[in-house]
């Protein structure tokens, strides 16, 4: 006999988990931010070192200071999407044209988001296995990424709107400079959240397995 069947809860959190960038400035309680922050504590990593730290921004001039860092990295960023876009059937663009109004009012209201999720890692803390091969090294994102998913599906239980990024990189230092984070931390995910503007998360839109899996060798359709 097969064990029980996962609960249905997590396959609604993880298929209805879409970016929600426009949030009430209403605070979220204590008790609520904390089982979200317990929820990225349960999250894998390499060796269980935990090699991760989140620093929640909650301080107006902080957040402000966030704001400033992002918008202007997020208007170069969608100017210059937006133009690939252009040549495309009405249709087409329509929906790129509203991710790119969405962007802009969180760009707009950053600061105004109750609290921003700001994850941080230390390599040195981190197994990364593939440090030395010839292609990018990916494998250190597996040891905070699940803990920046983990606390995201929260706040789908939790109704909270959500969205990751990551333009905040681009500008680093700034980033580590406002936070007080230390030499030797990187910054990973930059994740605002709050009660949402309207519907909040939904319905999503992904491949299929059948376009994403396969069976023993890559490329051995799976299904």
């Amino acid at each position: 006999m097969s064990d029980a069947p996962a609960q249905p809860g997590l396959y609604d959190a993880m298929s209805t988990l879409r970016a929600v960038r426009k949030l009430r400035p209403d605070p979220i309680p204590d008790d609520v931010l904390e089982r979200v922050l317990q929820a990225a504590c349960w999250a894998p990593t390499g060796g269980n070192t935990q090699p991760w730290r989140v620093i929640v921004a909650t301080d107006p001039d902080v957040k402000q200071g966030l704001a400033d860092i992002y918008a202007p990295e997020w208007a170069k960023y969608v100017g210059g999407f937006m133009k690939m876009m252009e040549g495309l059937p009405p249709e087409q663009l329509a929906p790129w044209e509203r991710v790119a109004a969405a962007g802009d009012y969180l760009a707009d209201h950053l600061h105004e988001a109750p609290a921003i999720l700001v994850f941080c890692a230390n390599p040195k803390m981190m197994a990364i296995t593939d440090a030395k091969l010839d292609r990018v090294s990916v494998v250190g994102g597996g040891s905070i990424y699940p803990a920046v998913q983990n606390a995201m599906l929260a706040c789908v239980a939790e109704g909270l709107g959500c969205t990751l990024t990551t333009l905040h990189c681009l500008r680093e230092d700034e980033v580590k400079t406002l936070l007080g984070i230390p030499d030797g931390w990187a910054t990973a995910a930059l994740v605002p959240i709050g009660y949402p503007v309207g519907k909040g998360h939904g319905p999503i839109t992904r491949q299929p397995p059948a376009q994403l899996a396969y069976r023993n060798t890559f490329g051995t359709t799976w299904s």
